[in-house]
């Protein structure tokens, strides 16, 4: 590996380490002996675990801007920001961790930038400011990234035999006789994910569509 160690091949391997390890794991220690070298050799291509994080943060980006710049140029703004966010969701719950891990880093490449371009003409065209264009992009983003590590840290967590998060014992916990509500409550926020994600995102378009009005 010696010979071959690029940005590519590190930040494919640190995906690799961050899949088998999640991020506790995920040391430029660690990911230099999966490489066979030693730690300072990795830091002419990634200077420190940020740095890294933002590469590997980027390479995930790439994915789903080549689905958004698939899109066709006519498509309606609800269909392509349900597309961003069921995209965005995808790519992270790939990896272990991948909410946390990608969470905060910034992009490498200029392009991935750039192709927000298309995007924004396409919802200007269809009666948001760039403004109120950007404010409902971040929003999905935002929530999406949010769901994503709930969502895996509670998936993880069961997977794992944790019973912090079954219902039955929530619902002993607080009692039904007591406040039923809050026990039913229960069943929307840990229910089935997709169902849950879809539904959210349905609520955010509401408030979205609200945006486009007030042009």
């Amino acid at each position: 590996m010696r010979g071959g160690l690029t940005k590519a091949t590190i930040v494919q391997a640190a995906l690799d380490l961050l899949d088998e390890a999640g991020m506790d794991g995920l040391t430029v220690r660690a990911l230099a002996g999966r490489l066979g070298v030693q730690a300072p050799a990795l830091y002419w291509h990634v200077p420190g675990k940020q740095a890294l994080l933002d590469e590997m943060a980027t390479q995930i980006w790439r994915r789903i801007g080549i689905v958004m710049a698939g899109l066709p140029a006519d498509v309606p703004w609800r269909e392509l920001m349900i597309t961003y966010a069921q995209t965005v969701r995808r790519e992270l719950l790939a990896h272990r961790d991948g909410a946390k891990a990608f969470s905060g880093t910034t992009f490498t490449d200029p392009d991935l930038l750039r192709r927000q371009e298309t995007t924004f003409a396409s919802l200007t065209r269809q009666g948001f400011t760039l403004a109120n264009a950007t404010r409902a992009l971040v929003l999905l983003h935002d929530f999406t990234i949010g769901f994503c590590v709930e969502e895996q840290a509670v998936v993880q967590a069961s997977a794992s035999g944790d019973e912090r998060y079954s219902l039955d014992r929530r619902a002993e916990m607080i009692g039904a006789d007591v406040a039923p509500m809050a026990v039913e409550a229960g069943w929307v926020i840990f229910g089935e994910p997709d169902t849950r994600f879809a539904e959210l995102v349905d609520v955010l378009l509401a408030g979205i569509d609200q945006l486009r009005a007030s042009r």
